[in-house]
């Protein structure tokens, strides 16, 4: 059964107050358990349509088996066109785009669709070009003031700690230059999150996603929203201990990027904290309740 996390948002004078009630957590874990390293690393694609390969290329690397052919680059491409594409424009009252022709083989002719041409240096300019995709970003920047819907999160550091961290495509593009002119002006809120989305489709247009064996037993893969972390213990060859955490782990911890994000947001604005949760995205179905103080 799908679970589904609910957020209750609460007016507390100029500010929101947001409870978070969360999904039961998923029973994969367990079903994996006394199986071998390459029977997990079939099943975790089939069970995960949106980052499948990303969790199967996890089990690899942490396991020692054989990585060729599991790229998660076509993945992350595919989020985050649906995002920019279709979503969001939904969202924002906008007209939907087409993906772009060949969006899966990434490459020069995806980077200048995103752009509209040469990547950008000053990240102003390019919002009020009209370029690219420009004129969704600029829609978002233009509905959340400075300071509004942020969540300012140390580094991803402790991938296997559920304390809040901030892990997503935009925190790990964060050094970007665009990155850094869109914290500077607006802070770690929506137009951020946004474009952090933009950057790494950028990045993927030519690179592989990251992925590494932080330890025997331990592999970190980026997907669409942010890394997955995975420990597998083995006994006789055998699974007999898994932990997963992902990107809505960390997203959705008390006083994580969601808490934090939605409790930024100004009382008058709450119209938006839709918007606002369908950037952070979290892979889970999201039901809204507003009350009307706390």
């Amino acid at each position: 059964m799908t679970q589904t996390l609910g957020i209750t948002i609460a007016r507390d004078g100029a500010r929101l107050k947001a409870v978070l009630a969360l999904p039961v957590p998923s029973p994969v874990e367990a079903m994996m358990l006394g199986k071998t390293p390459e029977e997990v690393a079939e099943l975790m694609p089939r069970l995960f349509n949106l980052c499948g390969m990303a969790q199967g290329l996890a089990v690899r690397l942490a396991t020692g088996l054989e990585t060729a052919g599991c790229d998660p680059r076509r993945e992350i491409l595919r989020d985050h066109l649906s995002k920019l594409c279709l979503r969001w424009p939904a969202l924002i009252e906008h007209d939907p785009m087409p993906l772009p022709a060949d969006w899966s083989k990434g490459g020069a002719a995806l980077q200048r669709w995103i752009w509209g041409g040469a990547r950008p240096a000053r990240l102003a300019d390019w919002l009020s070009s009209g370029a690219g995709i420009s004129p969704l970003l600029a829609a978002i920047a233009e509905r959340f003031a400075p300071g509004e819907a942020v969540a300012d999160l140390p580094d991803l550091s402790q991938p296997l700690s559920m304390v809040p961290q901030e892990n997503s495509a935009a925190g790990r593009v964060r050094d970007a230059d665009l990155m850094r002119q869109a914290e500077a002006r607006y802070g770690r809120g929506p137009l951020w999150r946004a474009l952090g989305r933009v950057v790494d489709l950028d990045r993927m247009c030519f690179d592989a996603p990251p992925a590494r064996r932080i330890a025997p037993g331990v592999a970190s893969v980026a997907a669409a929203r942010g890394a997955y972390t995975l420990q597998v213990r083995l006994n006789g060859g055998r699974v007999s201990a898994l932990t997963r955490i992902t990107p809505t782990d960390h997203l959705t911890v008390p006083g994580g990027m969601l808490q934090r994000s939605l409790e930024t947001l100004p009382a008058e604005k709450a119209s938006l904290a839709s918007l606002v949760v369908d950037i952070l995205d979290p892979c889970v179905p999201v039901l809204m309740r507003e009350v009307a103080d706390a």
